[in-house]
């Protein structure tokens, strides 16, 4: 009956462990107030991201936004050899942050957050916090700085160094069109963060 007891219990927690990293795409992913409005927990985990890192929550929301529209389990698309034998994927990205995996654990390193998993929110935002602060320290790019915070994000620290961007014009468009939403955004959380403030008080 111990065993049972015991088995059910741990049954509970893997259940409630995958519902909270499966929590649907807000309804309406342009505005940043219907997000945390829909996900008030999002707001609180935004903010604290903000207060580790000092990453504004305009821009960390934006680069998720292109990297996965607020999706847990995004990925790159499968590939096809002769267009149905899979080949794997173009990367080991994941998750509400795209991270790969070599880049994830140098987070997991650095922060000590060794459970942190790239399909839950809180941790993939203070992944994108974490990731702009070092490409401040390393290439002093401002944070308020969206579209080379994302040049950063996407080419690696070294590539931004590089300018490898400056051979993609496709990417340099995503960047301005990350650019264009971290300001909408931005305006968008003007009008909306003092209400939103004040009802993380009351959860």
């Amino acid at each position: 009956m111990l065993s049972f007891i015991r088995s059910l219990a741990l049954l509970l927690i893997a259940l409630v462990l995958v519902a909270g990293c499966s929590t649907s795409p807000p309804r309406n992913p342009e505005s940043i107030c219907s997000i945390f409005d829909e996900h008030p927990g999002w707001h609180r985990d935004a903010l604290d991201m903000n207060e580790r890192w000092g990453t504004p929550v305009p821009v960390a929301m934006a680069i998720m936004y292109q990297e996965s529209t607020f999706r847990h389990n995004a990925r790159p698309p499968m590939q096809y050899f002769l267009g149905f034998i899979p080949t794997g994927r173009a990367s080991s990205a994941y998750g509400y942050s795209q991270a790969l995996t070599s880049t994830w654990n140098e987070y997991s390193r650095e922060t000590g957050r060794r459970f942190a998993s790239r399909s839950n929110f809180s941790d993939a935002l203070d992944f994108i916090g974490w990731y702009t602060d070092k490409s401040h320290k390393i290439n002093g790019i401002s944070k308020w700085d969206a579209r080379a915070q994302y040049l950063a994000y996407h080419e690696g620290w070294g590539g931004y160094r590089n300018r490898s961007f400056q051979q993609k014009n496709w990417l340099m468009n995503v960047a301005d069109r990350v650019d264009q939403r971290a300001g909408r955004f931005t305006t968008q959380y003007n009008s909306c963060k003092d209400n939103l403030s004040r009802r993380r008080w009351l959860w």
